[in-house]
């Protein structure tokens, strides 16, 4: 925990309060980094949960096809249920 650098680890710190953070943790974020970079950081994130990616992307206005988890899910392929 001491070794995490929130410039360094921006991905990481904001792909953790989306998918796992209270609301408290995303107001901190958002005035560490503001809205812009908070886009540009989720936009190059590999993997969030899908409530996590519909709220990044209305809070920041952008269509989910942008983000670049949302390239992954689609690419994964699912079971068959017989």
């Amino acid at each position: 925990m001491s070794d995490l650098d929130m410039e360094k680890h921006a991905s990481f710190v904001v792909g953790r309060v989306l998918d796992c953070g209270m609301l408290n943790d995303w107001y901190i974020i958002c005035d560490y980094y503001g809205m812009e970079k908070l886009k540009e950081i989720a936009l190059r994130i590999r993997s969030l949960e899908r409530k996590s990616l519909s709220f990044i992307s209305t809070v920041t206005d952008t269509p989910k096809e942008k983000f670049r988890c949302y390239k992954q899910i689609q690419s994964k392929t699912s079971h068959w249920y017989f």
